[in-house]
């Protein structure tokens, strides 16, 4: 009895000890010393995109591309179709790494596949894998299965295992999340998949993603095929009783997929982001409470363009693996600069060639100027503190550990345009009499889609140095029938008995509207109901948008010019807050017209001006007509085209533009926004969003005829 009874001890100490052990092990491997994150995606559905690469970052949010961005691991070698995407990884318990990706080649086999890939590594750099073939694995009840896709993998806490979810399609039904266990060595699945959530409507869903917070688990996934959206099911248990709540957490109107959700390190804030992938971009939103979701896309930089993929953190040492593999000079070196002097959105790095332009505010000191370089992941830089550019260019020797060095050629200039700091579109400038300056008032820029919500304004002496005078509209809290697309105002003075007021008409949820101040820069008091939220009779398609408003030198009337695919005229009535409709006419001059009407008055003639083809599109331009009315009818010229692109500058979208003339003189000057310079080329139909606004010099001939503008980097000499 006594050696039984120490045996029993014995044994039930050891299991003890043992269980004690693996959960010492489990805790330690939860609390690694995190620094940075790594992304796992695949860029496109053609030849060769569909393969695994990897980016790093160290704040979750600006990411550069290992390996220039190629694959860090080929496709053809571990597919059966030639493809892979969607890539998963998940940190183990055990120490390893578990990706899990599509077998899938788009360009072959269209969205028709059959199988997953399943991958296993112990430092991120080697990796083996498994085909796993659903109808092969599984010929009882699902040997028909049509789509296999974007699988993930969670640790099943309460079974001990590897647990993989994923969707399948079978003739006839809908697209259906099933999950399976994985085998001990991550080399096929173990269990036949059972279904995991049930949509109420029994339809399709795919891309799911699980998150464990506060002891539930958020699946989110994608409504494929019916709003094509993002919505969530919550469940107590990881495997069964998934309530979804009706209602999409994307922060767009466009389709997205490929939800994937993280934590930020050492905060109690997690990231969803998802793949806009009629747009060619993704887009990211952070949330404290997995419900509420706030874009941050403003936060973002990126040197790539992601498909469907996944972040994890990771630690200094995987950071270092990961860099000494793949790292690259030109993705891990200087990324911008932190000196007031320069402008920071607009420099230019060219790392083939080994040189950076830094365009230089007025008034700078050329001769002794701190770029104040930021690199990434703390890549260090010689000489440091200021240099002197005012004689050519200076060297400068960038060094990143693990990578190397490189040589660069620096390069300072004045550069006045742009003008504001920022993004802005859509410039509106006036000269106040009253104050002795210039005010302009521009589209607040850099919100997805168009969606900025607010005005600002500028005031300058010198029409280069602009300063800003602060938020003079709030859509949501100023303008209850337009809460949104805040775009295009236009502004007039006009000197009454009792002194001076401005009249400012703007865009407000695709309306426009006018509000009244007694100073250029506001506060402006909306008048409580939109001016214009009709369309011209014969009028059936375009937008009420981008009022203009001009002031008739000859009649003393003031009129109103709006449209998007129309250009319509209207006579302002004396109080400016309301229209005389029996003088509409609709006086479109062309096909070329888009929107952006522009009017002005000089020697005797009105001119027209307006922007050609999208806001979006890299030929966005300028093209005018003339009349001997502020009604028409126009008068195009053969030659009208005034301000377009010059790709050889790297300056593209140039329109949407106001003129003004120095008070007493025979002198003009054009305003209007262009893509960001360098980046906004590389943007995509983001470009259409992120402008800024520069100002040339408008001359004419000596027949009036509106000569061509240069658009320029240098800008124009203050005033």
């Amino acid at each position: 009895m006594r050696n039984s009874t120490t045996t029993f001890r014995i044994i039930h100490w050891g299991f003890f000890m043992m269980v004690l052990m693996t959960s010492f092990l489990t805790a330690c491997q939860k609390n690694f010393d995190y620094e940075a994150y790594l992304f796992a995606y695949f860029v496109g559905n053609g030849p060769g995109q569909e393969a695994v690469h990897f980016a790093i970052s160290e704040d979750g949010f600006n990411y550069r591309a290992l390996n220039n961005n190629q694959p860090v691991i080929s496709a053809d070698t571990i597919s059966s179709r030639g493809g892979v995407r969607d890539p998963h990884i998940l940190r183990g318990e055990d120490g390893n790494f578990y990706m899990v990706l599509t077998d899938l080649y788009v360009p072959n086999d269209g969205w028709t596949n059959v199988a997953m890939v399943m991958l296993k590594s112990k430092d991120l750099i080697h990796w083996t894998h498994s085909i796993v073939n659903i109808p092969e694995a599984f010929p009882e009840k699902f040997s028909d299965v049509t789509r296999v896709w974007a699988p993930q993998t969670i640790f099943d806490e309460k079974n001990g295992k590897y647990m993989v979810y994923f969707s399948m399609l079978q003739p006839g039904g809908a697209d259906i999340i099933y999950y399976s266990y994985a085998n001990e060595d991550f080399t096929g699945l173990a269990t036949e998949p059972e279904q995991l959530f049930f949509h109420p409507e029994g339809k399709s869903c795919i891309d799911g993603d699980i998150v464990k917070k506060d002891g539930k688990f958020h699946l989110f996934f994608k409504t494929e095929g019916h709003g094509n959206g993002i919505k969530k099911a919550v469940s107590d248990n990881l495997t069964e009783g998934y309530l979804m709540q009706d209602k999409y957490l994307q922060q767009t109107k466009e389709a997205v997929e490929g939800a994937g959700t993280f934590k930020l390190i050492g905060q109690d804030k997690y990231i969803l982001m998802y793949d806009v992938y009629m747009k060619g971009r993704y887009q990211f939103t952070e949330s404290t409470d997995l419900e509420n979701f706030k874009v941050v896309d403003e936060k973002i930089t990126m040197n790539f363009h992601p498909r469907h993929g996944c972040v994890i953190p990771i630690t200094g040492k995987e950071l270092e693996r990961l860099i000494a593999k793949w790292g690259t000079m030109e993705a891990l070196g200087f990324t911008g600069s932190n000196s007031k002097a320069v402008k920071s959105l607009n420099v230019v790095f060219n790392h083939e060639a080994g040189e950076i332009y830094l365009p230089v505010k007025n008034g700078a000191n050329l001769a002794s100027l701190d770029p104040q370089f930021t690199s990434f992941l703390g890549a260090d830089f010689s000489p440091k503190g200021a240099q002197d550019f005012s004689n050519g260019p200076v060297n400068y020797t960038l060094r990143v550990e693990g990578v190397g060095e490189k040589q660069y050629k620096v390069i300072a200039a004045i550069d006045n345009n742009p003008v504001l700091d920022g993004y802005y579109a859509d410039p509106e400038i006036i000269y106040s009499h009253k104050e002795g300056k210039y005010y302009l008032y521009p589209t607040s820029d850099g919100h997805d889609s168009w969606s900025g919500k607010y005005f600002e304004v500028f005031s300058s002496f010198n029409l280069v140095d602009w300063k800003n005078e602060g938020v003079i509209l709030d859509l949501p809290k100023d303008v209850p029938w337009g809460p949104r697309n805040a775009w295009a105002p236009a502004c007039i003075e006009k000197k009454t008995e009792e002194g001076y007021k401005y009249y400012y008409y703007f865009t407000a949820a695709q309306k426009i509207g006018v509000a009244v101040s007694d100073e250029p820069e506001g506060p402006f008091v909306d008048s409580g109901k939109p001016l214009i939220d009709w369309k011209p009779k014969g009028i059936s398609g375009g937008q009420e948008i981008d009022p203009d408003v001009f002031h008739d030198p000859i009649s003393g009337d003031d009129y109103l010019y709006w449209g998007n695919g129309y250009m319509a005229v209207v006579k302002l009535n004396g109080d400016m807050v309301s229209v005389d409709r029996s003088s509409l006419k609709v006086i479109t001059p062309d096909r070329t017209f888009r929107e952006g009407t522009e009017v002005f008055f000089r020697n005797g003639k009105y001119y027209f001006l307006w922007s050609e083809d999208v806001t979006r599109s890299p030929n966005y331009r300028v093209r005018y007509a003339t009349s001997d009315s502020p009604t028409g009818p126009l008068n195009i010229p053969e030659n009208n085209l005034i301000l377009a692109k010059d790709a050889s500058k790297g300056i593209y979208g140039t329109g949407h533009n106001s003129v003004i003339q120095i008070p007493g003189k025979d002198e003009w000057y054009i305003v209007y926004h262009r893509f960001n310079r360098p980046r906004g080329i590389k943007m995509g139909h983001r470009a259409g969003f992120h402008r800024e606004v520069c100002i040339d010099r408008l001359e004419f001939d000596e027949e009036g005829a509106i000569l061509p503008v240069e658009p320029t980097l240098k800008g124009i000499n203050p005033l």
